[in-house]
């Protein structure tokens, strides 16, 4: 809850940023008469829309689970995140048309040396401001957070480059700089929209994140105990900040329910103190069967049936199958 309503509060900041960004944009396309400087500015205009439909997502999975929802309301940060991917990539495409519209009938650009340092401003602010929307995303799970501060990042090279084709403009006098380095950035601008839509699509369809699997995998082959026979239909889905983790656990079979769950609270406390206390996880504990003592290394066992064999390696494919390990 606390990491929901910071993330919140930072884009609430981004959010007024924005719309400061898009007047000193739109004053100096005024002043210059460029298109690339309109298509810049109509770019932040995205931004000020999506740091609107970001601030209304981060309220909404800040709310705690209800009845309605007993997984929370996290789905709506990836719902924020393909509005925001799909107005980048419009946008873009509106930015080719533009420029292309501008070769057609070119016309003349005034006062670019203002122009180049109002924009130019604009475009390191909102790197920054990106930065710290990323940082705080990713240490509080919070894809809409990482989408806005990609998108405000992918704003400041369409903007970067813009100046550099100013300019050129500037230098040369060749007008028709201004709609070719727009082009080029909105091809950019395309491609970023793309992979943040593509991002929240997983996310609502419940993609597997292989990289989170990868990740808790590894951490518990570092830590695995000796009663932890065996682990299988491990998944991981995301719901905004909150990430839900269920797997089913073998263990002795001789182990009474408190004895059990103690293993389950080992295991618990160790992915939390990895990935953080926003882990939910539901472990099913299986006792072990015959076949388990090929592959159980708790070697003064006084019921083993078989001798150990080999140690099975969790990986990410085998700990993801239903069906538990056979030597």
């Amino acid at each position: 809850m606390q990491k929901a309503l910071h993330s919140l509060k930072i884009q609430k900041r981004i959010a007024a940023l924005s719309v400061f960004l898009l007047i000193a944009k739109v004053f100096a396309w005024f002043i210059t008469g460029s298109v690339a400087i309109l298509t810049d500015a109509f770019e932040s205009i995205v931004n000020v829309v999506a740091g609107l439909i970001g601030v209304y997502s981060l309220y909404i999975s800040a709310k705690p689970k209800d009845q309605d929802h007993p997984y929370g309301h996290g789905k709506a940060e990836f719902i924020s995140a393909a509005i925001e991917g799909s107005l980048i990539t419009i946008a873009g495409f509106i930015i080719i048309y533009e420029a292309i519209n501008n070769l057609i009938h070119p016309h003349n650009i005034q006062q670019l040396d203002y122009g180049i340092i109002l924009v130019a401003v604009t475009g390191f602010i909102n790197y920054f401001a990106g930065a710290v929307c990323i940082t705080t995303g990713k240490k509080n799970n919070s894809l809409a957070l990482i989408s806005s501060g990609k998108h405000l990042q992918t704003d400041t090279w369409s903007t970067l480059g813009i100046v550099a084709g100013l300019i050129l403009i500037r230098i040369t006098n060749l007008v028709w700089l201004d709609s070719v380095v727009a082009i080029a950035f909105s091809v950019f601008i395309i491609f970023t929209g793309y992979k943040i839509l593509r991002s929240s699509i997983a996310g609502i369809m419940d993609e597997a994140d292989t990289e989170l699997l990868k990740k808790m995998v590894q951490t518990l082959n570092e830590n695995r105990r000796v009663k932890w026979i065996d682990l299988h239909n491990l998944r991981v889905i995301k719901y905004g900040s909150t990430i839900h983790i269920d797997c089913h656990l073998t263990v002795p079979w001789y182990l009474n329910v408190h004895e059990a769950h103690k293993e389950v609270d080992a295991v618990s406390a160790l992915v939390k103190n990895e990935f953080g206390e926003s882990v939910e996880l539901f472990i099913h504990t299986d006792g072990c069967l015959e076949f388990s003592c090929r592959i159980c290394s708790k070697f003064e066992c006084t019921v083993r049936q078989h001798d150990f064999e080999k140690k099975i390696e969790w990986t990410m494919e085998n700990v993801s199958s239903n069906h538990k390990h056979h030597a």
